[in-house]
């Protein structure tokens, strides 16, 4: 009963901060467009890897008609699960025309070649169904004739597993190695500390590579990277939060009981520190999303042609001095309104649990 009272008042201070409410409001924006997927996604294909170089660097808004020269019926239908998570691969084949007529079982069609040329009519054959569509590119489209849009989407779920599992790595990793050096003190406290300042020391990214360089470059690599260089910050908060309260009355009288460490650890200390964990948690989130969007631009993050907003930005950035500034522009506001938010969520459980005047007595 006091658990709940006490998640109801940190709730309560919590929403009355707006800026931190805001900041929440927009992840919970960003999971649902990461869990949609290729549901909402323009191009539904894996990965949003539909190329049509002759549209290269298309404006947003532009709309294109297309001809579909080919389909195969042999392309299985997934349910809606399977789409959701991997997507739909195409079962036809088109290319942008500017114009077309059919004449018996012939298409005849120009074939977009710029909005300045024209290209010589050309013969088609007229497959069953429908032989002309229309899209859209909300976004416009990237270097290889991609659908911007569709590939800032899949994007979320790169940025945001990546850092859910890096905190769930570092949580599991800086909290365990943390208590034991903070409880235990003596040796065990010593040697856990130089281990930590030792990893402390190193800088992140590098750190983050090194580990890259012994894992190899893939997706689960990244998790893995950055969880492991990311503890200390908890470790060390741990610390410090555990060797306040082993001293205090409960902790003593739970010793007298015959409770063992790890229980009196677990039950006991733990649960009371659980509002510094979140806010450096939080903050822990909005780091391992730049760490991998960093790592990602260095090429050791995903590989193409997983959609990343790391790899975006590596693939556009000479165009931020043309008139194209928007598919670097793009993909970075994403990065910085995502690792925003999460620092806004961490301003707002420090002060929702007042972590800095916190009572470590109970």
């Amino acid at each position: 009963m006091a658990d709940t009272t006490q998640s109801t008042k940190v709730w309560k201070k919590f929403r009355r901060n707006t800026l931190a409410l805001t900041g929440l409001i927009f992840i919970c924006f960003m999971v649902v467009v990461g869990i949609l997927g290729y549901l909402i996604t323009p191009d539904q294909t894996p990965y949003a890897n539909t190329m049509h170089l002759q549209l290269t660097n298309k404006k947003p808004g532009r709309t294109f008609q297309f001809l579909v020269v080919s389909r195969n019926e042999n392309i299985k239908q997934v349910g809606l699960f399977e789409k959701m998570l991997f997507g739909q691969e195409a079962n036809i084949k088109s290319i942008p025309i500017t114009s077309y007529r059919v004449a018996g079982n012939k298409v005849y069609a120009r074939e977009y070649i710029g909005d300045d040329e024209q290209a010589e009519e050309e013969a088609y054959p007229l497959v069953s169904g429908q032989n002309t569509y229309q899209n859209t590119y909300y976004l416009g489209t990237d270097i290889y004739g991609r659908d911007l849009l569709s590939r800032l989407i899949l994007g979320v779920r790169v940025s945001l597993s990546v850092g859910l599992m890096a905190v769930l790595i570092s949580m599991v990793i800086g909290v365990g190695l943390g208590a034991i050096a903070g409880y235990f003190g003596g040796k065990v406290d010593a040697a856990i500390s130089w281990f930590m300042n030792v990893i402390w020391s190193l800088p992140s990214l590098l750190l983050v590579i090194a580990i890259s360089f012994a894992l190899g470059k893939g997706f689960w690599q990244i998790f893995i990277a950055v969880g492991l260089s990311t503890w200390v910050d908890v470790a060390r908060l741990v610390r410090g939060q555990v060797m306040a309260l082993k001293q205090v009355e409960f902790v003593e009288a739970a010793k007298a009981l015959g409770f063992s460490n790890g229980r009196i650890i677990v039950k006991h200390i733990l649960p009371n520190i659980a509002g510094p964990i979140l806010v450096v948690g939080s903050a822990n989130f909005a780091s391992a999303i730049l760490l991998e969007t960093g790592l990602s631009f260095l090429g050791f993050g995903a590989q193409p042609p997983m959609p990343s907003w790391g790899t975006m930005i590596k693939e556009h950035y000479g165009y931020i001095i043309m008139d194209a500034a928007y598919l670097a522009v793009l993909p970075g506001l994403a990065i910085m309104l995502t690792v925003y938010a999460f620092n806004l969520i961490a301003i707002g459980l420090r002060d929702a649990f007042d972590v800095k005047g916190q009572n470590t007595s109970v």
